[in-house]
């Protein structure tokens, strides 16, 4: 790409990551302000020192070790058991043609279009009798079968398109359908399945509304909830509020850096496909 084009597109690009970062700049940098510095240089300035008492008495306050350990423990479980639930579901039916495939797509696409308000109410009171609530199981269990819906329904697209002369030169030499899946299947769409794990991961750990319904304790509750019940019911002053902020976006975000290899690798390879 030449000429006006590619300036266009750089410049885009550019605005992009400016309006992208400008936001998390800004909490990072008054979160590390004194509040009598936010007061009197306003929340563009940059910070004198670094002050990071705020960061400090939010930790304590809200207990922020228990809350990371919380969202990670229910993060990580319903990552790696929707994806195993997704891949099972999607070689049935993109692989194995279970009758009335088509049906059963639909079904977990309109699933995929449900507000999780009108989940609410049942799941309530089915967690409630199960006696699960107050329980990370009982989000756990919901958020596996959420994520699921939709890692099936991509995989049965992308298994629909697996080459038939891969499993039967498998199944010519022993292999039976257990065996295919975890020698042949997984391993060739690995960049898709490794693709669906991050997203589901970083999808449950931004969760509030289920969370916020299923989690009352303060023993239970995650990181976004946990933000959003302190800044409602104590006070905090701005440099405090910024601190909370970036306390709970940072392992998010440290999430993706890492794994942005393997994100990239296997966005790529689908692209290729």
């Amino acid at each position: 790409m030449r000429g006006p084009g590619r300036w266009a597109v750089l410049f885009a690009l550019v605005v992009l990551a400016v309006v992208m970062i400008f936001p998390f700049v800004i909490v990072a940098m008054n979160a590390i302000k004194s509040p009598a510095e936010y007061s009197s240089q306003g929340p563009l300035s940059l910070p004198d020192g670094l002050y990071l008492q705020g960061i400090v008495d939010f930790w304590n306050r809200a207990e922020f070790g228990t809350k990371l350990w919380n969202s990670f423990l229910i993060s990580a479980s319903v990552a790696v058991l929707a994806v195993v639930l997704s891949v099972l579901n999607a070689y049935a039916l993109g692989i194995g043609r279970v009758k009335g495939r088509l049906w059963i797509l639909v079904l977990f696409l309109v699933a995929n279009t449900l507000p999780q308000e009108s989940l609410a109410y049942p799941l309530y009171y089915l967690a409630k009798a199960a006696g699960l609530y107050d329980t990370q199981l009982a989000v756990i269990i919901v958020m596996t079968a959420i994520q699921a819906a939709f890692g099936t329904y991509l995989l049965s697209a992308v298994l629909g398109q697996f080459p038939k002369e891969i499993l039967e030169a498998a199944a010519i030499d022993g292999a039976g359908r257990l065996r295919a899946l975890l020698r042949i299947v997984v391993p060739i769409s690995r960049p898709t399945i490794n693709v669906l794990l991050i997203f589901f991961f970083i999808w449950t750990w931004n969760e509030f509304f289920l969370p916020l319904i299923f989690l009352i304790s303060n023993d239970t509750q995650t990181v976004p909830v946990a933000l959003g019940i302190l800044q409602g019911e104590r006070y905090m002053d701005a440099t405090m509020s910024s601190a909370s902020a970036l306390l709970g976006v940072l392992p998010a975000v440290a999430f993706f850096l890492i794994f942005q290899r393997t994100l990239t690798r296997g966005v790529t390879v689908g692209a290729i496909k």
